[in-house]
């Protein structure tokens, strides 16, 4: 079947969601992943609209790209106006770019009400602006924005507005669901018909302001539409465009259709996850086919069928599309998802250890805990019911103060008592409150034995209330997220007590920290050993 051409507006639509604003060197960094993966298209701004992007235009020249095309995005000619006289068409022509993107009026509202003309001038409009494009040499996308809102309204007109671009010599017809309310229905039903009336081929702009915008995208392509745009993980005006990281993967793996050049595709997680560190964004876990939850499985009984046959639970390969399965531990767990999960530490376990740990997880989560976002916890709880694990410290005691000085205010104080093999340190330090303090003495015992301790931080501290109605005496949850350079982890502890709770996760932070160490020492002990052995 056709390949189908991937226009990617990232650059331009996308800065257009709120949180997102993009430098011109973000930008350029963008636009090379993009070509790297295989885009067909980047549209890279609206030259006319501001410095930044007409500075992106005369850098991106020395881009080098080896797959894409850029394309600069802009309007028809103001009414009234010579195209040779209006200043967004002359921006545009300045850009320089292979590919010119112009948007047109297909919604009488619009023509009306937002340009205050009459049809027959928005048309003549869309027609000289397209033609006056061609003429200098450029390959034209005409983006009939609001088309469907129009084609419903008077569907004459829509089509006049079309014929008009194609007539002018547009390479390809852009129906725009800009509102993003249409339904997939619609989309594909309004596109066939579009295709029945014009010979010039037709893509598809579509929004997710109702939850549509990759089924629209996905029923317009069924109906012949061979051209798509949108925007990596979706962002955009509003609630966001239709999101290509979803588009790619069901135009290529599940409708057949070649967008990507295919040995790319495994790609597609690491481009979403780029583009969020470069945009300044938190990754969205709920992201179909690349976010970190897509192909996580937590029931017990949909765990043991995955151990069996992976298709049972997931609907492709995660390794197609860059990600990888993952399975959760809770109070829903059973002997597979434990047994999984050691592998996954890479330890073995027999169906008894299973059982056991399954056990006090759910006894665990009963009282309070979590162990979901706190897999270094589940790791040490697996490793405890090994017979012959030892653990690197024992808790004997502790005592945090928490005091108001004059002249000095607030500070805390800890004193941690723990036994490392047979000796026993017993340490006391200040903090700015009593897990600070708790954190600080603890290092303090354990540095001497564990130097390497020094390196670790505490990256994140979460508290949560879990019965609200008890007030003060309320059962608390809290998780911190510990980290060395780029390796992170996450403990869990829970108590009426926060103090009690944030030892319980401070304590597995420094252990798991501690194992890791370990094992890094033996994975190197083991590779100098090979390495002497080659030689």
């Amino acid at each position: 079947m056709s390949n189908i051409s991937i226009y990617d507006t990232t650059l331009r639509d996308g800065t257009q969601s709120e949180g997102i604003s993009l430098s011109v060197n973000d930008k350029l960094k963008i636009a090379r992943r993009l070509d790297q993966f295989g885009i067909d298209t980047i549209e890279g701004g609206w030259p006319g609209s501001n410095p930044k992007d007409a500075e992106f235009f005369e850098r991106a020249r020395s881009l080098d790209l080896e797959n894409a095309q850029i394309a600069a995005f802009g309007s028809t000619r103001r009414k009234d106006t010579l195209p040779e006289d209006d200043a967004n068409l002359q921006a545009l022509l300045a850009a320089g770019t292979p590919v010119v993107t112009l948007v047109g009026k297909s919604w009488e509202l619009h023509v009306h009400d937002v340009l205050e003309t009459t049809p027959e001038e928005n048309l003549a409009m869309i027609e000289e602006s397209v033609a006056y494009m061609q003429a200098h040499g450029k390959e034209v996308v005409y983006d009939a924005e609001h088309f469907f809102d129009g084609y419903k309204a008077n569907p004459d007109y829509a089509l006049g507005t079309l014929r008009a671009a194609a007539e002018a010599g547009a390479d390809v017809l852009v129906l725009c669901d800009t509102n993003g309310g249409s339904l997939p229905w619609e989309i594909g039903e309004i596109t066939g018909q579009v295709g029945q009336e014009l010979d010039t081929p037709l893509g598809v702009h579509a929004h997710n302001d109702g939850g549509n915008g990759t089924a629209n995208t996905l029923a317009a392509v069924h109906a012949g539409a061979v051209h798509v745009q949108g925007t990596v993980n979706g962002y955009g005006e509003r609630v966001g465009n239709a999101n290509l990281c979803t588009i790619i993967p069901n135009l290529q793996l599940k409708m057949g259709l070649p967008c990507i050049p295919p040995e790319n595709l495994a790609g597609l997680a690491d481009l979403s996850y780029y583009v969020d560190e470069v945009a300044n964004q938190t990754p969205n876990p709920y992201l179909p086919f690349v976010g970190k939850k897509a192909f996580a499985h937590k029931g017990g009984i949909h765990v043991a069928a995955v151990l069996k046959n992976e298709d049972a639970y997931q609907h492709i390969d995660p390794a197609l599309v860059g990600n990888h399965r993952r399975t959760l531990v809770s109070e829903l767990s059973g002997r597979g998802n434990v047994i999984d999960k050691a592998h996954e530490f890479g330890l073995d376990v027999n169906r008894e250890q299973a059982r056991a740990v399954v056990k006090e997880i759910k006894e665990l989560e009963a009282q309070g805990f979590t162990f979901e976002s706190a897999e270094a916890s589940v790791n040490l709880m697996v490793r405890r019911n090994q017979p012959h694990y030892q653990k690197p410290f024992e808790l004997i005691d502790f005592m945090v103060v928490v005091e108001h000085r004059q002249g000095r205010g607030v500070f805390a104080e800890a004193t941690v008592k723990v036994r490392i093999g047979d000796r026993v340190f017993h340490t006391a330090a200040e903090g700015n409150g009593p897990v600070n303090a708790l954190d600080a003495a603890l290092r303090k015992a354990l540095v001497d034995v564990y130097p390497r301790l020094k390196e670790i931080r505490l990256d994140d501290y979460k508290v949560r209330i879990l019965d609200s109605e008890s007030g003060t005496a309320a059962n608390v949850r809290v998780l911190i997220d510990t980290k060395n350079g780029k390796d992170r982890w996450s403990t869990v502890g829970a108590s009426t007590n926060i103090i009690e709770a944030s030892w319980r996760a401070l304590a597995d932070s420094m252990e798991h920290a501690l194992l890791k160490e370990q094992g890094n020492r033996e994975q190197g002990t083991g590779n100098r050993e090979q390495g002497s052995r080659n030689q």
